[in-house]
Parts: C-alpha cells; structure tokens; sequence
C-alpha cells in the first residue's frame, strides 16, 4: 500500500509523480521495483479525488498489464455514517483514514510505504519476510522499519517524524509523533507547545513503512469513529497511523515489531531535496543496485 494523497504543500506540486530518475522514474517506481524483488504481488495507491486523472496518466497506464496494480480514494467524506463533519475543512483524516481504506482491496498481509520516501530493497526485504513467517495464532503482531532520526532529516527546512521507544526484544513500547524537527548549529529539536525540545539524534524513528495483517482494519475502522466523535468539527486534526497503533499497544490489542533496515532512506519534503535525491539515485544505478530504465 503506497499512500499518495498528501497534498504536497510544502514541496509546492505533486511529489509522488515528480521524475528523479534518468528514464523519468518517481521515487515510486523505485519501491514498486524494491517490492516486486521482495516478493509483493499487488500494489494498492491511496490518492486523493482531486489527483485521479493525473495519476492514472503517470501512474496507472505505466503499469498496466505489467504489475497487479490498483487504487482507492481518500476522500474527507468517508466517514462513518451518521457522523458529519465542518463544511469548510478540505484536509483529509491523516495517515490513520489513508491505511484503512485500503480494507476493501487488500485481504493478505500487507506493507505500507509513504509515495515520497525511498527505502531501499532491504527495508521491503526484512518486512516481507517478517510478514511471511508469522504464524496463524500471531496475526495482531505486525511489523515496523526503524530508521535512526539523525538520518531522516532534511537541510531545507523541519520535518515530522514518530519517535518510538523500544523494549529488550526490540517490540514498540511507544510511539509518538513530533512536529517541526530540525538540526540549528548541531543540535536536534521539535517544537511543543512553541517551545523547542531537544531530541535525540539516535532515537529510533518511523518512516511509515509498517508491516500489517488485514487484522489490523476492524481495529483502525473502531478508532477511527471514536476520533470523529471528538474531531469532527475540526477544520486540521488529523487521525494519525502512529497514535492509532501507540493505543493498540498501550489496550494490547496489538505488538509491533522494530526491524532494523541496512538501506538508506532518503525523500522529498522540500523542492530543494530534489538534487540530493537524484544525485543518490544516479549513485545507486552507477553502482548496479538499479537498472538505467527501470521500464
């Protein structure tokens, strides 16, 4: 599951279908490739309505025929019935409402990636097979790329990422997202209630590659209502994936795996993140990692 239907307003223009690859490949072409050597089947796009045209132009002609390949839509508007929400809000639900759409196409174990952050093959490799060898009595245990914060940063500007804390059998203990994450003269900080907190540069952080069984959908659909009850007036709280499975963990409804990666994540956020990306892609073609054409 590839969620593409952030509105981008930060890089300025659709990211996801933005060409960083010689032969015009996306970053998500990199990770449909990554998981089709992984050993995925199906891909799943969440896109916004606004962005259905362009992206069956960019994206779903390019695979068709090629790759099992389909989409649903985040719309504002799939919300429980009986339950409204404020005329004027035009932002989506968040991350929360992007992965549980995706219930009425996926119904086997599944991975979810953000369309704008490159991973790397081993990321979907150690996921894959985590997901693979699960048996039947341990299907609400799911599974969690961890990336190093230090690592995930950009130099153009702040950055939210989910801060996870791990117990001694590397399972997710908490997990809670931060806002406005930068480095100013070498030190590491988010902002909180306009303050400036200091961060660990080494704490271990999610990317929003998540490893899921189709257990995970009834549990997100009841969360998911309970925050409209609260929210549905709001014109920008959002239903977000990490504090959804953060209250998983804390009922024990679920577990969460950490599973360390030995890729390089690099993504854009920013315009100006762009020639780092490219300049990395063409490294990684010069050294045999990817083909020239990935088409």
């Amino acid at each position: 599951m590839i969620l593409a239907a952030g509105m981008g307003s930060r890089y300025g223009g659709m990211k996801q279908i933005d060409a960083i690859g010689p032969s015009g490949e996306t970053i998500m072409d990199y990770s449909i490739y990554d998981a089709k050597r992984a050993g995925i089947k199906k891909i799943v796009f969440v896109i916004s309505r606004s962005a259905e045209k362009e992206f069956n132009e960019a994206i779903i002609k390019r695979y068709s025929g090629k790759t099992n390949i389909d989409y649903v839509i985040q719309d504002l508007s799939k919300t429980p019935a009986g339950i409204s929400f404020n005329a004027v809000r035009v932002k989506p639900w968040g991350t929360g409402q992007a992965v549980l759409m995706g219930a009425e196409k996926i119904k086997e174990p599944f991975i979810v990636i953000n369309a704008d952050d490159f991973y790397g093959f081993d990321s979907f490799r150690v996921l894959t097979d985590y997901l693979v060898s699960l048996p039947a009595d341990r299907q609400t245990e799911y599974g969690l790329a961890g990336f190093t914060l230090l690592n995930t940063l950009s130099e153009n500007g702040s950055v939210s990422r989910a801060i996870c804390e791990e117990d001694g059998r590397h399972f997710l203990k908490t997990i809670t997202e931060r806002f406005n994450i930068k480095r100013v003269r070498g030190v590491i900080t988010f902002s909180e209630n306009d303050m400036e907190t200091p961060v660990d540069g080494n704490s271990i952080t999610s990317l929003n590659m998540w490893g899921f069984t189709p257990s995970l959908f009834p549990r997100l659909k009841e969360k998911f209502e309970a925050f409209l009850i609260n929210n549905h007036e709001s014109t920008g709280n959002e239903f977000l994936l990490p504090a959804c499975i953060d209250e998983l963990i804390k009922s024990n409804l679920a577990k969460v795996k950490i599973i360390k990666s030995n890729a390089e994540w690099f993504g854009l956020t920013y315009k100006e993140d762009k020639p780092y990306v490219v300049n990395r892609i063409n490294q990684l073609i010069a050294a045999g990692d990817y083909p020239g054409n990935l088409f």
